[in-house]
């Protein structure tokens, strides 16, 4: 069994007695160990870039459930709308029209789910909108009018730190976030109930704040190769 089996197994296990699941992010890997970890059974991958998802997805068995976990320009939403998953990083009213515009443009039997990416982090950097933007989207009249997107839950990306109670911090206020989202709009909509929170180098801690979904790529493919 290869070292990625291995790392495959080894989070299977760890998520196997909790709500969580894993997604294996593939940025910057290529086609030939993501093959390792499908053959290893596993089947839910995240993807950073457009055109990185655009070309794996060309070459790799179709059962697998593709998330776009990056930062999505609105210009690039028609190159996956035929074929992805869930947009983990829904971060503005205005990119959402664009998934639910391109998906019925490509008449889909099943909508696109969406999560909405919330900023926690204390680095400028990093996208997401406010808590206060997440629910301006959702009461607008352009939200109840779309058809072809499902809101499943909200993303995170905590602050690049060793500090773990300022990343217990940053999770807890995800989670409080989605609570009082569950609470205002999806109080009977079993759909919304991902938390996807929680990296390599951060996911135990995710894991012990209520995450659902945690991000792993070096943990199960070893470095990236940005030089490639």
């Amino acid at each position: 069994m290869s070292q990625i089996a291995d790392n495959i197994r080894y989070f299977d296990e760890q998520l196997s007695n909790t709500p969580a699941r894993l997604v294996a992010v593939t940025k910057t890997h290529p086609v030939e160990v993501i093959k390792e970890a499908y053959d290893a059974g596993h089947r839910l991958f995240g993807e950073n870039k457009v055109q990185e998802l655009v070309d794996k997805y060309a070459l790799l068995p179709h059962d697998i459930e593709w998330h776009l976990i990056g930062h999505l320009q609105t210009n690039k939403v028609k190159y996956i709308s035929d074929f992805i998953g869930t947009i983990q990083s829904v971060d503005s009213l205005k990119l959402l029209i664009e998934i639910n515009k391109r998906a019925e443009q490509r008449n889909r039997t099943f909508p696109i789910n969406c999560m909405l990416q919330l900023s926690i982090a204390d680095e400028e950097t990093k996208y997401g909108m406010t808590y206060d933007e997440a629910v301006g989207l959702l009461q607008s009249d352009e939200y109840r009018n779309m058809h072809y997107i499902r809101i499943t839950g909200v993303m995170g990306i905590a602050t690049n730190t060793d500090d773990q109670n300022k990343l217990r911090q940053e999770f807890r206020q995800l989670r409080s976030y989605f609570e009082q989202l569950k609470e205002t709009f999806f109080f009977a909509n079993p759909d919304f109930k991902e938390i996807s929170m929680g990296m390599t180098s951060d996911w135990q801690l995710a894991l012990e704040e209520g995450s659902t979904m945690i991000r792993v790529g070096s943990g199960i493919f070893g470095s990236r190769n940005y030089n490639k």
